[in-house]
């Protein structure tokens, strides 16, 4: 496979993922305002902390409101991780190769962005909650044409990689949030609204059924950051994201689990590997904030290690030049006498 084809496969997956991630990622404040007596406008300058943007949002918007902050996350068109951003982006990627993919994909993505661009042209009868709903099902439409309608080869093994690279980021990055900067301060620990932002973000995960039917009847930072970090079979936990992400680099490389042979493979088996064998216990003991930033600094790094792997155009060497260009002549010398 071309690394152009795969490169466009991995990001057009990776920013559909990213736009409905950031939808959970306002959808997290939003549910807890309804939920709460009092409208909490403080908490909207965390969301923008997060994403390493503070500094580009205060000197256009200021002051971070309700109304400040779902521009530029969702509309902003400068911004290049808001969620318009995200699918114009995707679309283009998925244009460039449309003979790769499926019609039905082209035709998902295609209707995504439309549908997110006229919620942009019509922002004066804007309702948050149904756009949002809109664009995380419309996100599990094109994962599930996806898989539905695409072969299951090295293209679609890129895409999958993409897909729980960005889900294990987002989900590492809107724990953090609440934990490290979303309560205001540490006197409303194990309060009312302390239990209603956890239950917040287990529903911007869609996590909060699937967390009470495991048979956890108390809402706990312990059994949260278990179940979003650790858990083998919520398909929105970090563990369960980086076991597939390397099950997919596997089937491209062919090369089984626990070996490695390029730096992508073995940054990715490490980090499943630390997965695998670290416990809620070590991480709160250690500082589930500090944790949570080493996690998005290897995830990050796998993701540069991937495009170095796979993706990065690497100048010829001198030597391999020579003998392409011998080989070359010696097929057109063959191809000559074939013709004589």
């Amino acid at each position: 496979m071309l690394s152009r084809v795969a490169d466009a496969i991995y990001w057009l997956n990776r920013y559909v993922e990213r736009a409905e991630n950031i939808a959970r990622f306002i959808d997290v404040n939003l549910k807890l305002i309804l939920d709460s007596s009092a409208v909490i406008e403080q908490q909207w300058e965390p969301l923008i902390t997060t994403t390493g943007d503070l500094p580009r949002f205060k000197e256009k918007y200021g002051k971070a409101t309700a109304e400040s902050v779902i521009q530029f996350l969702t509309f902003d068109s400068e911004y290049p991780n808001s969620i318009l951003s995200c699918l114009r982006s995707a679309r283009e990627n998925a244009r460039s190769i449309r003979e790769i993919i499926s019609s039905e994909m082209w035709e998902q993505v295609n209707s995504f962005y439309f549908m997110v661009q006229d919620a942009y042209h019509q922002q004066e009868s804007f309702k948050a909650e149904e756009f949002f709903a809109e664009v995380k099902m419309a996100s599990h439409l094109f994962a599930g044409v996806t898989d539905a309608t695409m072969s299951h080869n090295e293209g679609w093994h890129f895409g999958r990689i993409g897909r729980f690279l960005e889900r294990a980021d987002k989900t590492a990055r809107i724990l953090d949030v609440k934990y490290f900067v979303l309560l205001p301060s540490v006197k409303d620990v194990g309060s009312t609204l302390d239990e209603l932002q956890w239950i917040a973000l287990l529903r911007s995960a869609s996590a909060y059924e699937m967390y009470r039917k495991r048979g956890e009847h108390r809402i706990t930072p312990f059994g949260i950051a278990d179940f979003l970090i650790l858990d083998r079979e919520f398909p929105r936990s970090i563990r369960f994201c980086i076991i597939h992400a390397e099950r997919s680099l596997n089937a491209i490389t062919g090369i089984p689990s626990g070996n490695w042979t390029n730096a992508a493979e073995r940054s990715l088996g490490r980090l499943r590997s630390e997965l695998d064998y670290i416990t809620t216990e070590d991480i709160i003991q250690n500082g589930l904030h500090e944790y949570l930033t080493h996690l998005l600094q290897q995830i990050y790094g796998v993701g540069n290690n991937i495009f170095e792997t796979f993706f990065a155009l690497k100048p010829i060497h001198e030597k391999s030049y020579e003998l392409t260009k011998l080989r070359t002549a010696e097929l057109q010398q063959q191809f000559s006498r074939e013709l004589s």
